[in-house]
């Protein structure tokens, strides 16, 4: 296995963190955050390029999981189902977006469960 830079590491890590942009700009800084360091980003590293896109993609999948959520919110019985689901969505892509930077810090290649990958 090659050696990832530390640069490359931080940018790695970046490209994670930069989803708790969500928080500023929710359902879009989520995405935007990872897409800028992946398109300022890709063709000067690999590892980069990779975690970028499993960044944007993760981010994507939650994001419709999300508006499917609130579309079943609009019921009386889904908002009792989607309550709980939306804090177990949160945390989880929170604690998923951590764990994610601090492999990426380390130098590993990190594959978040349950996502659509779109973006290569």
């Amino acid at each position: 296995m090659n050696e990832v830079s530390k640069d490359d590491r931080n940018m790695g890590l970046f490209a994670h963190l930069a989803a708790l942009a969500g928080f500023v700009i929710p359902m879009a800084g989520n995405i935007i955050g990872p897409l800028v360091i992946w398109l300022t980003q890709k063709d000067k590293s690999a590892f980069v390029a990779d975690q970028g896109a499993e960044a944007i993609n993760f981010n994507i999948t939650v994001s419709i999981v999300a508006v499917v959520l609130w579309a079943i919110s609009m019921t009386i019985i889904g908002l009792i189902v989607t309550i709980p689901a939306f804090a177990v969505l949160g945390i989880a892509w929170l604690v998923l977006t951590i764990i994610a930077g601090v492999k990426a810090s380390n130098g590993e290649r990190y594959r978040y469960p349950f996502t659509w990958r779109l973006v290569k």
